[in-house]
């Protein structure tokens, strides 16, 4: 680890304190796994901070963790099933941010930042849309990416791969319906048999 990423993992200790549940650093940059109550005064300090001034935020995005095995190889990952995942830029520091917030399962919600980066807007909108994670204090969070009719957020892991409804113009009500998928479901991963020692060489 460079001495940069050193210095900015200790001031990010000393200023935040308890609010930091994680850190790991990964390919040169830092990640940070922050407490979702104390979320929104962190996210502020990150830009405001003299130190630290993250004062540009690249992307939001949302991660559903169902069925994740990469901790926990023989099962399930322990822990909260949703997270949102925040990548910040300080310009004049020249350093980069990632931040890690888990959400409860059942209703996944954590405070709003496009007070504090408006960019954030549609980046959280997205986040909503694709996972359900609700975004407290958002200007006008709706849909953004499926249509205002769409049942469900298809980026959760448990969501089927047909959805749930399909919709088609209909000639003589001249407009779009909603009907049940007429699709049948069916496994779309190919299953390979290999005889045994398929791949030995012998000389």
């Amino acid at each position: 680890m460079t001495e940069t990423l050193q210095a900015l993992l200790a001031h990010a200790r000393e200023t935040f304190g308890e609010a930091i549940v994680g850190e790991r650093v990964d390919v040169g940059e830092v990640t940070l796994e922050v407490r979702r109550d104390a979320w929104h005064k962190v996210a502020r300090r990150l830009r405001d901070d003299n130190l630290l001034r993250f004062d540009q935020l690249v992307d939001v995005c949302g991660v559903d963790y169902l069925g994740y095995r990469a901790e926990a190889p023989d099962g399930p990952r322990p822990g909260p099933r949703f997270a949102t995942v925040y990548h910040l830029l300080s310009v004049s520091r020249n350093q980069r941010l990632r931040v890690r917030v888990f959400l409860d399962d059942n209703l996944p919600i954590v405070d709003s930042v496009t007070e504090i980066w408006p960019s954030a807007n549609w980046f959280e909108r997205e986040a909503f849309d694709l996972y359900g994670i609700v975004f407290e204090g958002h200007p006008d969070l709706r849909r953004i990416l499926t249509d205002y009719g769409f049942i469900g957020h298809p980026f959760r892991k448990d969501f089927p791969l047909s959805g749930h409804v399909e919709m088609r113009y209909d000639p003589e009500k001249q407009r779009v319906v909603y009907q049940p998928v007429t699709i049948e479901p069916r496994v779309l991963v190919p299953r390979v048999i290999r005889e045994e020692g398929y791949g030995d060489r012998n000389p």
